[in-house]
């Protein structure tokens, strides 16, 4: 693990054009269950670029760690930093570790764990929404397609819609060709204050963060709960305000963590997405999906196409691009980050 964090740090800083020794922070995002091993950051942040540097972790998700580091930039405190985030999957079994994070007298005792929330969340967008098995079936087959055209995916098998709607149940109506397949990542993502980039002519940003959003729902997976999209809708309406987006038609992309067809289902119409070309061109989580900070990923993915440099996967003339993330059980926590051209004006 240490070497995964190392070398993705050590690619970005490359990329970016600055050095370890002109940082001045650190935020990273992981979660110590799923790393398989207690305080992780204690031996992970050096090789993640945070030696005798500032640091901070969230244990929310990868991306909550990107807000926490935007926020940090935005209090003119601090002016270079990276935001590393990490999971390998392989390690550790998800649905015993997910069991551990519902309420301790309701959720655990009756065996709840990720597989079986995100069953019944399928069944409320099912009924709300109106989404058939059909439907899902063909997100996720046509997940697993742009996936197949992204040069950092991992390249899974693709699907038919046939094949999707054989596969086995998991928890009815979610099939596991439904869900994206979980893998090993990490993400790094150098932030700088534009006094930085004003201070040092000869880098060019891949982007700009236009505006942030995060909110949380309850325990509760209750049907009003679970069809609302009620945290989802909050973090949306906060990030746009920032960025001064007035609906989802200002945006050129928007990448979604689905970790299923049915999340993807759910998030379109609650974000009202209407050019459905434009929804994660990457293949989102079907592309490359370490739990923890699939949402960095994605908001990488989101920075590469306005920035132009998304390869087979780039869309024509985005200058607008929104990243979203969820974590915890049926997406209970969301996050927006919104970013521009850095050719628009500010």
């Amino acid at each position: 693990m240490e070497e995964i964090a190392f070398h993705t740090a050590r690619a970005a800083l490359d990329d970016a054009g600055v050095s370890r020794g002109q940082l001045d922070h650190l935020t990273i995002g992981a979660c110590d269950e799923l790393d398989g091993r207690p305080i992780s950051s204690m031996l992970l942040a050096a090789p993640a670029g945070g030696f005798l540097t500032d640091e901070m972790k969230v244990t929310d998700s990868g991306a909550m760690a990107l807000c926490l580091g935007y926020a940090r930039i935005k209090s003119g405190e601090f002016h270079l930093g990276l935001v590393s985030s990490w999971c390998k999957t392989s390690k550790t079994d998800v649905d015993y570790i997910m069991r551990l994070r519902g309420d301790p007298f309701f959720s655990r005792p009756i065996g709840l764990d990720m597989t079986t929330a995100d069953g019944l969340l399928a069944q409320a967008v099912s009924e709300a929404f109106g989404v058939t098995e059909q439907e899902a079936a063909q997100r996720a087959a046509a997940g697993f397609e742009r996936a197949r055209n992204n040069p950092r995916s991992l390249r899974h098998e693709v699907p038919s819609m046939s094949q999707v709607l054989d596969s086995e149940y998991a928890a009815t109506p979610l099939r596991t060709l439904h869900r994206a397949p979980m893998t090993d990542g990490a993400a790094t993502l150098v932030l700088a204050s534009e006094d930085f980039v004003r201070r040092n002519k000869h880098l060019k940003p891949l982007a700009r963060i236009t505006g942030v959003g995060w909110a949380s729902d309850s325990y509760r997976l209750g049907a009003s709960r679970l069809r609302s999209m009620q945290s989802l809708q909050k973090a949306w309406a906060q990030a746009m305000a920032q960025s001064g987006a007035k609906s989802s038609d200002d945006f050129d992309v928007i990448e979604l963590e689905s970790q299923t067809s049915w999340h993807e289902a759910a998030f379109v119409r609650a974000l009202g997405i209407k050019d459905e070309a434009k929804v994660s061109p990457s293949g989102g989580p079907f592309a490359q999906n370490p739990l923890f900070c699939t949402g960095l990923i994605g908001a990488v993915e989101a920075a590469l196409q306005v920035g132009g440099r998304a390869g087979a996967v780039q869309r024509p003339n985005v200058r607008r691009a929104a990243a979203h993330s969820c974590h915890g059980y049926a997406q209970q926590g969301n996050s927006i980050v919104c970013f521009e051209s850095v050719e628009s004006k500010p």
